[in-house]
C-alpha cells in the first residue's frame, strides 16, 4: 500500500496499491490479496511517491454500484465538479489535495496521457497539460504550472470502443495556490 485516496462527499475512499514487479497485479484482487472482480485501485509501475513523479497515475475499475471509480461518472457534469474539485491522496511520503483542473473521455490510443510520468523537459510537461486541458469536458479555470505534481485518475469509459475517462488534478500548492 502506497497511500489512501478519497473524494469528500463520495464513495471513493481506498487504498492504494503498488507492486513494481508486477504493474497490474492489483487489477483483479483485494487488498489482502485474494481474487475480487472489482480489484483495488493501483499505481502503475514507474510513477514514484518519494520523490514524487510528475504525474502518478492511479487506475481503478467502473463499477455501475458507484463504487471504486465508478464515482468518478459524476465528473461528466460540471456541476458535480463544482461540488467536490479536490481529491485527497496522502500517501506514505505526506498528505496531498489536488484540484482537478481536466475530465476527458479518450481512447489511449488517441493520447496517449497514461505514460506521462516525468517531464524530460518543461516543454513536454506544458504539452501534457495542454492536451489535457484542450479534451477537457470543461473548463475549470484551474492554472498548472511547471513543478506542479499532478495525478490522473483512469477507469473505464463506455461511450467509445476501449474508452476512458481520466480525471487529472494538480496538488495545491503551499499558501492555497
Amino acid at each position: 500500500m502506497i497511500g489512501w485516496i478519497s473524494i469528500e462527499g463520495t464513495a471513493l475512499n481506498y487504498p492504494v496499491m503498488q507492486t513494481p514487479g508486477s504493474p497490474d497485479f492489483y487489477l483483479r484482487r483485494n487488498f489482502e490479496k485474494q481474487y475480487s472482480e472489482a480489484g483495488t485501485p493501483y499505481v502503475t509501475e514507474g510513477c514514484s511517491i518519494s520523490p514524487q513523479s510528475d504525474n502518478i497515475t492511479i487506475y481503478g475499475h467502473h463499477m455501475k454500484s458507484g463504487k471504486l471509480f465508478g464515482v468518478l461518472d459524476g465528473y461528466n457534469s460540471e456541476a458535480f465538479w463544482r461540488e467536490h474539485p479536490i481529491i485527497r491522496f496522502d500517501t506514505r511520503a505526506g498528505f496531498g489535495e489536488y484540484e482537478i483542473f481536466a475530465v476527458f473521455k479518450v481512447a489511449p490510443a488517441d493520447f496517449l496521457y497514461h505514460t506521462f510520468i516525468n517531464a524530460a523537459e518543461q516543454a513536454e510537461f506544458y504539452e501534457y497539460v495542454r492536451r489535457c486541458k484542450e479534451l477537457s469536458l470543461y473548463d475549470t479555470g484551474i492554472a498548472v504550472g511547471y513543478g506542479d505534481n499532478l495525478i490522473t485518475l483512469s477507469t473505464c469509459e463506455y461511450s467509445q470502443e476501449d474508452g476512458r475517462l481520466v480525471v487529472v488534478a494538480r496538488k495545491i500548492r503551499e499558501g492555497g495556490a
